[in-house]
């Protein structure tokens, strides 16, 4: 008889560990934080973000395949899923990179202009996206992206204030989505490779911009970053993505100047490789490893 109460205690402290390991496994799966990474994918964008919820965004793929390698250390082996593919614009350092993961993940959603490029590139993306079956949306200011049923928990279209579907343009770049990142009281804001005259339109557009996180536009190129913009965002940190030593001289001065008069933080992706910014919703932080 003790012997039996010996393994009927024992099995039954087994199953309360059991039950609390569980209980561990599903606190964390139902994490507290978001996290919104700018890979160092050269002379390129790409944002990964993962929400409380583990939903996944990506924003841009880069120039090439890199973003294969970046996605598979944020994310398991086993997940085959992406919920949302944002392409800001179908330029090759922001379109390449996603044909690659169209190529390997199932993709649920996509959002993008619809704008048209005579590229090899563009070509391929348009014929995986006919092929993948996800649902298409065309990307217009007032859309709202949302995961959870908190209000303040979401992503809103600021730009284009339009449709654009159907253009065809020699260069895309002031077509890009610009898109604000609201979780709790932290915010990114998202530019793709817009130009000063489409920031101009959005301060003109009344949009609320004021952001913690700026990803800069057009990798840091002169063409973008007025200070009028830069006031209005005020934003305590701003990432730009651009390669090594690249040719265009990304970032530009002008645009470092303009940060560093307002005490802004910079983080670059060819000086600082992946940036990865945590928010639990009142407070983020950049973790270092």
């Amino acid at each position: 008889m003790t012997n039996k109460k010996f393994v009927f205690t024992s099995l039954g402290f087994l199953l309360i560990l059991n039950i609390l390991a569980w209980i561990s496994v599903f606190d964390l799966y139902q994490s507290r934080f978001l996290e919104v990474n700018f890979f160092d994918v050269g002379q390129g964008d790409a944002i990964f973000i993962e929400t409380p919820r583990h939903h996944q965004i990506l924003i841009d793929g880069g120039p090439d395949s890199t973003i294969l390698e970046k996605i598979a250390k944020n994310i398991p082996f086993w997940d085959r899923e992406i919920d949302l593919i944002i392409l800001t614009h179908p330029e090759k350092d922001h379109l390449a990179g996603l044909i690659e993961v169209l190529k390997r993940y199932k993709i649920e959603n996509i959002l993008w202009t619809g704008v048209i490029r005579d590229t090899a590139e563009y070509r391929e993306w348009e014929k995986l996206v006919k092929n993948e079956g996800a649902q298409i949306f065309i990307a217009q200011s007032g859309q709202k992206i949302k995961w959870s049923r908190t209000v303040l928990d979401h992503m809103e279209v600021l730009f284009p204030l339009e449709i654009l579907k159907g253009q065809e343009l020699k260069d895309s770049n002031n077509t890009s989505i610009v898109a604000k990142l609201v979780f709790g009281e932290n915010s990114f804001l998202f530019t793709g490779d817009t130009y000063k005259s489409i920031e101009e339109k959005l301060i003109e557009s009344k949009a609320d911009l004021d952001s913690d996180v700026l990803k800069i536009g057009h990798h840091g190129s002169k063409t973008s970053t007025a200070e009028e913009f830069i006031t209005k965002v005020s934003p305590e940190i701003a990432v730009i993505s651009a390669g090594k030593n690249n040719s265009y001289g990304h970032p530009n001065q002008e645009v470092l100047d303009i940060l560093n008069k307002y005490g802004i933080k910079i983080l670059r992706t060819d000086k600082d490789g992946d940036i990865k910014v945590i928010s639990d919703g009142k407070k983020y932080g950049i973790p270092t490893i």
